[in-house]
């Protein structure tokens, strides 16, 4: 096999095309006497800046368009999606590499690995090969058309907005559409990331180019699939077969298998002689040959490469090969009666042990998917982990994920949870081309993916379930029969989602399948089945986050709250104009794409704490609240996973969102430029290995029943532990009781604990009395749980009276807060690094701690300071500025 990679920027360039020149029904005519039809001939090319490329990124490298994610551009790149354009590669026929004989590779391909979307490629003036579906690689074959020198590759893109549009008109009529939440409602007809039509954390960049690599390949003969399948049985023994298929072979071939370990020990070699085009091998494995992979918080991540080579018998040449690396583990999805509530578990079993799965949902990495480079992937998935996450969902409206993504949560030991890509539509899979153009990507995009350890779930889709009951669709959940057809209602996609794609995933893999997220038999906010989007708090009735505990279910798969990015992130909101910098601004609400973001928004921080009138103090005050939010939903959802199968009440929570794809406020844990928010670290200790959790609940006692007005002011105290230990842990648990105002501790109690292994259990149940219970005299409740031997911190809990607004806080000089940063050293990578010390007088809730140019990384933040209680912190950045600022609730900047 000969691989020529077409991805030097310098052989490639691009244009715009002229308007009617590109579509499907005027293909390009190159039989001119200058060879060139007229909108070529005329375009004005301009060479590639990145190869691959999108057509935005290519127009800003030139300086045709402003910064397209900076201060108000968006709408000003607008044309750029509605245009049409065009591509050019020129390439001689390599004739380097493994073997460099023409006539031992007669075949010819062109496989481009992504195009985004609608495109039709021209070789040497002949029309090879028209695309439309950005999901999907095509492999064309170009034997009869490649040159020795001097080959001309061209490939025009049409706009997908405007081919949606068309298709859109042709399907339903003029002004006629499908229900659709986000985008404009033709994306429901195109094959292209939804998120590129704007959502609501997003903007409307309609990218296009492309996007992924282009090779050529010259064969005798190629290995057309592969599935290294590892399984794992119930007792735990590894067991490994390979199947795959090769194009038509006329000639004796030998089929060479190996299977490595990591350190380089070959554990099976395997020579099978044979000229068939399709083969299975089993190899049986002693379970001491292999170990089993784990989640980041389990164990280890054990993984071997499977390597096929077709070897020529005759020359011993190998013609063609294929490498994965793969990894032994048992995972399963169970639901079974729960012991102590209604319904069924929804719970994640790895290696036959039950787990908590704490994580993020995953948006693309950027309106721009070039830019999407193995260090930012790396970067943001090591942050993944770092804060302690084991889970991360691939969501339907994005894209599926880049191999390196996969790559590096096998490494890392996140699993992911995968939606193809469907989301927030009712989408028209009663067309026969829609519908074969998307099985077609689902069947690549199962079998690129199944090998990958981290590959945990996939899901139809996000959210067309509630667009089908929200929308009153005609959808009858109790309708099993085979029989109905439900391509012939106005919700044809639960054709894909019930009957596709489940056969599609059991005939080509063994991961579990499920018909959409949320889904459960009966509806999609059933808290007793399946899984749970828990949009109350923010959406629908607003609820108060402090109730997420109640709103949960068995697997909440998305929730969340707003909160604004870094200081750093907001001013690329803005562009020169100081007036703009507000929150108020027009500016700024540019940079917020959620319907209503700014009553909701206000809501919650009204109800919760009080907010200044700067704009840096409005920020502080939209994290504080999102970070409270999403560690009180950890927490308590937490907290109900009673251990093995019938405890798991709640199995895991994924918050939304982990990342975003340009600067802007929005639900993420993460900003545009990998900021961690405050939420990002309450999450962290939420999700730690273990992590405490507890409830401050007032009540009033009235010792005459017939009377409102004499009562007796109580708080009820519980304090727990949540552990994903395979071990039990002997600890001491100290709960200490400050008085705000003067940082005195007024009470204080200590008891043995034992922390159970792979569960959450309750500590201690205590009673603040009545004297200590006086709103006008705010007392914080302090936790710590010690290791009992050693009296090493295992972990913190701080219990506020809230809401927080209505506390008295110690003015500055009251809490005689300190923080010391140490010297600052630098390694040979140009890091520097120092540690930050904290220590308060009072009580202080929600510090944060940044650098000024917001390049400082943190090992924790958002702190809860109590008297007594010193704190440090590594800081390190890359080089960055080392001036350390600070605020907490209730200070001034």
């Amino acid at each position: 096999m000969l691989r020529q990679d077409l991805i030097d920027p310098a052989t490639w360039s691009w244009a715009q095309v002229s308007a009617g020149q590109s579509g499907d029904d005027s293909d390009l005519d190159f039989s001119s006497s200058g060879g060139l039809p007229d909108s070529l001939a005329t375009a004005t090319w301009r060479e590639c800046s990145k190869m691959p490329s999108e057509i935005h990124t290519e127009l800003f490298a030139a300086d045709m368009i402003p910064n397209p994610l900076g201060g108000s551009n968006e709408q000003a790149v607008q044309w750029v999606g509605e245009a049409d354009w065009v591509y050019r590669c020129t390439f001689d026929r390599d004739g380097s590499g493994e073997r460099s004989s023409e006539a031992g590779a007669p075949f010819a391909d062109l496989v481009f690995e992504g195009l985004d979307t609608f495109a039709t490629i021209y070789l040497n003036g002949q029309k090879v090969w028209t695309a439309d579906n950005m999901f999907r690689s095509w492999r064309v074959s170009v034997t009869e058309q490649l040159e020795q020198e001097g080959n001309t590759l061209y490939i025009v893109f049409r706009s997908a907005f405007r081919r949606g549009r068309e298709l859109e008109i042709a399907a339903l009529g003029r002004d006629t559409h499908w229900p659709c939440w986000n985008g404009d409602p033709s994306r429901l007809f195109v094959r292209k990331a939804g998120y590129h039509y704007g959502w609501d954390w997003g903007p409307t960049l309609m990218a296009v180019g492309p996007y992924r690599p282009i090779r050529l390949e010259r064969y005798q003969v190629r290995i057309t699939d592969f599935w290294p399948r590892t399984t794992v049985s119930a007792t735990l023994e590894p067991r490994m077969s390979l199947s795959w298929k090769t194009s038509p072979i006329d000639q004796s071939v030998t089929v060479v298998a190996r299977l490595v370990s990591a350190t380089g020990t070959r554990l099976r070699k395997t020579t099978v002689e044979s000229v068939a085009c399709e083969e299975v091998l089993e190899w049986s494995l002693d379970s001491d040959e292999v170990e089993l992979w784990w989640t980041s918080d389990q164990g280890p991540q054990p993984r071997y490469e499977v390597q096929l080579d077709l070897v020529d018998e005759r020359s011993g040449e190998v013609l063609d090969s294929v490498s994965r690396k793969v990894a032994f583990r048992r995972l399963e999805v169970v639901r079974a009666p729960l012991a102590e509530a209604d319904g069924h578990s929804f719970v994640f079993v790895l290696n036959n042990r039950p787990l908590f799965l704490g994580g993020s949902n995953w948006i693309p990495v950027d309106s721009f998917l070039t830019t999407g480079t193995p260090e930012r992937y790396r970067r943001l998935l090591e942050l993944a982990r770092e804060g302690n996450q084991t889970i991360i969902r691939v969501w339907g409206g994005g894209m599926y994920e880049e191999p390196i993504f996969y790559d590096i949560c096998d490494e890392l030991g996140i699993l992911v949870w995968q939606d193809f890509m469907f989301a927030c539509g009712a989408y028209p899979a009663h067309l026969e081309a829609f519908h074969q153009n998307v099985e077609a990507e689902a069947l690549e995009a199962i079998k690129r993916l199944r090998h990958h350890a981290c590959l945990a779930i996939f899901a139809g889709n996000n959210e067309d379930y509630q667009i089908a009951e929200a929308e009153k669709l005609e959808y009858d959940p109790s309708d099993r029969s085979t029989e109905n057809d439900w391509l012939a209602t106005n919700f044809p996609a639960r054709e894909l989602y019930e009957r596709v794609f489940p056969a599609l995933v059991e005939a080509h893999s063994d991961i579990f399948y499920w018909p959409g997220s949320p889904w459960s038999e009966e509806n999609t906010r059933d808290q007793t089945e399946g899984d749970l989007h828990c949009w109350d708090v923010w959406h629908g009735s607003q609820e108060p986050y402090q109730e997420y505990g109640r709103l949960g279910g068995r697997f909440v798969s998305e929730f969340g709250m707003q909160g604004c990015p870094d200081s750093s992130t907001i001013k690329t909101f803005f562009n020169e104009d100081d007036r703009d910098r507000d929150a108020d601004s027009l500016a700024f609400a540019r940079h917020n794409k959620a319907t209503g973001w700014e009553g909701r928004l206000a809501k919650y921080i009204a109800d919760n704490v009080r907010r200044g009138s700067s704009l840096d103090e409005y920020a502080y005050a939209t994290q504080f609240v999102q970070a409270e939010a999403v560690a009180n939903a950890f927490s308590a959802w937490r907290s109900k996973f009673k251990g093995g199968v019938a405890g798991a009440q709640c199995a895991g929570a994924l918050v939304w969102q982990f990342n975003d794809v340009w600067p802007c406020t929005s639900w993420s844990i993460v900003d545009y430029f990998e900021r961690p928010k405050p939420a990002y670290y309450t999450a962290k200790r939420a999700l730690a290995p273990i992590a405490l959790y507890g409830q401050r609940t007032p009540r009033r006692v009235h010792s005459d029943p017939t009377s409102a007005a004499e009562y007796v002011q109580l708080v009820d105290v519980r304090v727990g532990v949540s552990s994903s230990l395979a071990t039990e842990v002997a600890a001491d648990v100290e709960v200490v009781a400050f008085d705000l105002g003067s940082g005195k501790r007024i009470r204080h109690w200590r008891q043995q604990a034992q922390v159970r292994a792979n569960r959450s259990c309750d500590l201690m149940k205590l009673e603040l009395p009545s004297e200590y219970a006086d709103p006008e005299r705010p007392i914080v409740i302090s936790a710590t749980l010690f290791e009992r031997e050693g009296r090493t911190i295992l972990a913190r809990l701080s219990l506020w009276p809230e809401p927080f607004k209505y506390l008295r806080l110690p003015v500055a000089s009251e809490v005689d807060l300190s923080v010391e940063i140490g010297s600052w050293l630098t390694d040979q990578a140009a890091r520097r690094t120092t540690c930050v010390t904290v220590r308060a007088a009072r009580p202080v809730k929600g510090l944060v701690i940044r650098s000024s140019d917001g390049e400082a990384r943190l090992s924790d933040n958002y702190l809860d300071i109590m008297p007594g209680d010193e704190r440090s912190i590594d800081c390190w950045t890359e080089g960055g500025t080392s001036d350390i600022e600070w605020r907490y609730l209730g200070s001034d900047l």
